[in-house]
């Protein structure tokens, strides 16, 4: 009861230890403070240690409570009387030095707590700051700015001594962010008076001020920024809107300003149209104009928690009727919800490492996880269900759970996450009326919330907020997500009952195109009573959100479904999927991002296994491959089973390499280097079939040539090669050779389950009409006597390609003047080139403009450079004898023979280029040297590069600023424009 009597006991020993067991942490200085308040007020001993000892830091408490007795003796008896009293006080002065600070050197703030606080509500607030503030005129405007100061920070001595001495600080939480944001619209119905004053011209200027973001929805912190957008009335002259201008301006800078007086704090104006960019006061057309034409999916989301707040309040309600509609259709835009989770993701990543771990508001598991997905259910569900519009988080929540749309027990406990991290929030930010998110990480700091927050040690609350912070993890995305699983269920839930036409709404704000299609495969992979079907259910939500972060989510979860279908009664597969989140998300972000790796993965679903570690997804060595596939081929008798037993593990590599590339473990040189291995790996064993089936087969090699002879193969990437034979083979060993290559041509060629292998021989001497096999000799006659410079060029990337190694390796020592000629190219050696290639880019006119490979700037601009700079220059320049377009583009650079910029742009063209033709063809799972014509498939080629959502027009733009600068180069060094 307030008023109650200090009854003086004796009973508190004062000595050092009895104070340190109390909580005091300077219990000497403790001893000396308690002695000097005895002296003035004999009797007092117990009631002082009494109250100090309760507050969150005892030793500062006490010390601001004997500061006031030496400065202001005659008015500490009073409060030392009255035990009420006296707790708020220490209360207030232990958990906050600012407010303590205020308190010590402006007495007549103790009046504030000499009667317990509670909600005094908006009116009752702005009153009392009116009346500090008066009626002032040019004269006084900075005295009454000092007044407003003043008097706002008594306010906040008001709410914190409530809110410090609740029984259940958590339950009070919403409650004392509302009286908060009252506090902040009374303050800024004082501040326009003050303004008005400052600026005499916008006297009888009507200005309306919103409050967006924490203000706007009534949940403000203790120190923040306060979210403002400003608004003149429609029809208002130029010099009216210049003093709406000068007026907003003004109050931004009392609001701001620092003084004796101490400070506010700051308005925060960047939400407006155009941002910071833009002019600070707009009329209500202009507003309509912009939020009409201009305005982007996030500002009407920031829009969602606008209010009036301040200032000509009708004007500011006919703002937010403008844009309340337009706010409640920002949920129904495509990839809203994925653009949603990729701002927040970005919004993590740019956290310091030093900070992730005690960030409140904006870490994994803060109090972002639980506004973001209140929000975007409102957002998606609120077009059709206005019992949703709700500004605040917890209001939000409420509606949410009230209308089926979040489960009642999941809300609950999201709700009490909530209120714990925003007391957290707000016990760091009072101890000194700073804007900080972060818990303190110091001892001290940690032990004086826990005590706020009634916890026994720092240790207790750290290990409080950890549970909860990965609680919320949890539930954001089982809130989120799992009220799918109810729609599809055949039992309905009286907790939660989300209608058909919701799942539906919600399917397609995640980016599911066909919600009827995703909501019959949920519900095949969740009904019934298996231990498979228990474990999906569980994981389900985690892989909705997965999937919806995939460049195709319906294609995901179909072959999530197929795949499981094929593997639910596989033990391990579960345990992989339940124990092992990284690998469920490994297979949800494959599944949604590449229709080739799912038709591997769907032939043989067992590969899932390669997603349990990303050391699994490094390509083999060729001499594994080859010898795994040796031994499966010899375990049958026909050639032809034999070959297909080569492909299926061919089949099992593809997966690894392309699940490597869409996860990223692996990069185009090492796709390429695994590729071109699994080619040779592949030809070496298939040769051996042929050898063993074949009559009188000499040994044989194969040259690779091409991409596979530099070991930059791509996912629809041909082998291109030549036959090549030991010399002294006959005519029948030349046709056994033949006969055994054929077989193996035709059998990797077949149609059937596994992907084919196309081995092309047209780079052969005399083309289609040429021999298909050689001995070394023919090879090197044919080359000194016949060949022509483009063939030159063409053995530039001829290398080891399967087979036997002594023919291949005997006809390159013998051609090698020839791919580095001694004396390099002549002036009509370098027409013949020019003339060849300007041929091709006739003949190929027709889809040159938009073709990856042979297009401006392209794959074959770039080659047909840098090997034109190693005929010319190899036979000086060692380093320039490489198969490899990037490895002597490197050596060209070092030894000066093309500038570093000029070899920038062009390994950069050429390396975009290869990505992109590996990207279009895992996505679309066909080949195409062009990006697709499909948009949706344009798209998602742009998110595998990890472009976000609604950025393939980026990708369009870096792809085309890419292989322009290419081309200039290649105009310079290939063409000698």
């Amino acid at each position: 009861m307030d008023g109650r009597q200090a009854q003086p006991s004796g009973r508190m020993a004062t000595a050092v230890g009895t104070l340190a067991r109390r909580g005091f942490s300077d219990a000497g200085r403790a001893v000396q403070l308690v002695a000097e308040l005895a002296a003035a007020h004999p009797g007092c001993t117990d009631a002082v240690v009494d109250a100090t000892a309760g507050a969150d830091d005892p030793d500062q408490a006490l010390s601001v409570l004997a500061r006031l007795q030496r400065e202001h003796p005659d008015r500490v008896g009073p409060v030392l009387a009255d035990l009420d009293w006296l707790g708020r006080l220490t209360a207030v002065c232990g958990a906050s030095q600012a407010l303590g600070q205020h308190v010590a050197t402006r007495p007549d703030a103790l009046g504030v707590l000499r009667h317990r606080c509670g909600r005094d509500g908006a009116d009752a607030i702005q009153a009392r700051l009116l009346a500090a503030v008066g009626q002032p005129g040019a004269d006084d405007a900075a005295a009454a700015g000092d007044r407003l100061r003043l008097a706002n920070r008594d306010e906040l001595v008001r709410i914190a001594a409530w809110d410090l001495t609740s029984p259940d600080p958590v339950a009070v939480v919403a409650d004392v962010a509302a009286e908060l944001a009252d506090l902040a619209d009374a303050v800024l119905t004082a501040a326009l008076v003050v303004a008005r004053a400052h600026v005499p011209d916008a006297r009888d200027v009507p200005l309306a001020v919103v409050g967006l973001g924490k203000c706007g929805a009534q949940e403000l912190n203790y120190a923040s920024d306060v979210d403002v957008l400003y608004v003149a009335r429609s029809g208002a002259s130029p010099a009216e809107l210049a003093a709406a201008q000068a007026l907003a301006a003004e109050l931004s800078r009392v609001c701001s300003a620092h003084t004796a007086a101490g400070s506010i704090w700051p308005l925060d104006g960047a939400l407006r149209p155009e941002g910071n960019a833009g002019p600070l006061v707009r009329t209500l057309d202009a507003m309509a104009a912009y939020y009409q034409r201009w305005a982007k999916p996030w500002e009407f989301q920031a829009m969602l928690k606008a209010r009036p707040i301040a200032g000509d309040l009708e004007l500011g309600a006919q703002f937010c009727d403008l844009v309340d509609p337009m706010v409640w259709q920002v949920g129904g835009g495509e990839g809203f919800v994925a653009a949603a989770r990729a701002m927040r993701q970005r919004v993590v990543s740019l956290i310091p490492a030093a900070q992730r771990d005690t960030e409140i508001k904006l870490g994994d598991g803060g109090l972002r996880d639980v506004e973001f997905p209140v929000q975007i259910l409102q957002l998606v569900h609120g077009r059709g269900d206005a019992r949703l519009r709700a500004r605040g988080t917890l209001a939000g929540l409420h509606a949410l759970v009230e209308h089926g749309y979040v489960g009642r027990a999941d809300g609950e406990r999201l709700e009490a996450a909530y209120r714990f991290e925003r007391c957290l929030e707000h016990r760091a930010q009072l101890w000194t009326l700073r804007r900080t998110h972060l818990l303190p990480h110091d001892p001290a700091g940690l032990r004086r919330v826990a005590r706020s927050l009634r916890e026994p040690t720092g240790d207790a609350l750290w290990a409080r907020w950890r549970t909860t912070s990965a609680q919320v993890r949890q539930l954001q995305q089982q809130v989120f997500y799992s009220p799918l699983l109810e729609a599809v269920s055949r039992i309905p839930s009286a907790d939660l009952a989300l209608s058909s036409q919701a799942a539906d709404e919600r399917l397609r704000g995640l980016g599911f195109a066909d919600p009827p299609s995703a909501l019959r495969h949920i519900a095949a992979l969740t009904q019934g009573v298996s231990r498979s079907v228990e474990i999906q259910r569980h994981l389900m939500p985690a892989m909705l959100g997965w999937l919806a972060e995939g460049p195709n989510p319906d294609a995901g979860l179909l072959a999530f479904r197929q795949v499981s279908e094929s593997m639910g009664a596989t033990a391990w597969y579960l345990r992989a999927l339940r124990d092992q989140g990284a690998t469920a998300e490994r297979l949800a972000r494959l599944l949604a991002s590449s229709r080739y790796a799912v038709d591997l993965l769907r032939r043989d679903p067992p590969s899932v296994h390669l997603l349990t570690d990303d050391a699994l997804l490094a390509p083999r060595p060729r001499a594994d491959m080859h010898e795994a596939m040796a031994q499966a081929a010899a375990r049958h008798e026909d050639a032809a089973d034999a070959v297909g037993a080569v492909r299926a593990l061919r089949r099992r590599e593809l997966f690894r390499i392309a699940a490597g590339d869409v996860l990223g473990v692996l990069d185009v040189d090492a796709v390429g280097r695994g590729l071109s291995d699994l080619v040779g790996a592949t030809l070496d064993a298939c040769l051996g079939v042929a050898a063993a089936h074949g009559d009188g087969v000499p040994p044989l090699g194969l040259v690779a040539m091409g991409r596979w002879g530099g070991a930059e193969l791509g996912f629809a990437s041909d082998a291109d090669a030549m036959v090549v034979v030991p010399d002294g083979t006959d005519e029948r060993g030349l046709a056994a050779a033949v006969q055994a290559v054929a077989l193996v041509r035709r059998l990797l060629a077949a149609p059937g389950p596994e992907p084919a292998l196309a081995v092309d021989l047209d780079l052969r001497p005399e083309g289609r009409d040429g021999a298909v096999a050689r001995t070394v000799t023919s090879y090197a006659d044919y080359y000194a006597r016949w060949s022509a410079t483009w063939e030159s060029q063409a053995l530039l990337r001829a290398a080891y390609g399967a087979g036997d190694p002594a023919p291949v390796n005997d006809l390159l020592d013998r051609v090698a003047g020839l791919r580095w000629p001694e004396d390099g190219l002549d002036d009509e050696q370098v027409m013949a080139i020019r003339k060849l290639k300007l041929r091709m880019q006739r003949e190929r006119a027709r889809d040159r403009a938009h073709n990856l490979k042979l297009g401006p700037g392209g794959l074959s601009d770039v080659e047909w450079t840098v090997q034109l700079l190693q005929l010319k220059h190899a036979a000086q320049v060692p380093d320039l004898r490489t198969t490899r377009t990037l490895d002597a583009l490197a050596a060209a650079t070092q030894a000066g023979l093309i500038a570093p910029a000029d070899a920038d742009a062009l390994r950069q063209a050429w390396t975009l280029a290869s990505r992109l033709r590996n990207a279009t063809m895992l996505v679309r799972g066909r080949a195409s040297d062009t990006l697709p014509g499909d948009a949706r498939e344009t798209a998602q080629v742009a998110m595998l590069l990890g472009y976000g959502p609604g950025e393939a027009s980026a990708l369009q733009a870096d792809w085309d600023r890419a292989a322009r600068l290419a081309l200039r180069v290649v105009d310079h060094v290939f063409w000698g424009a």
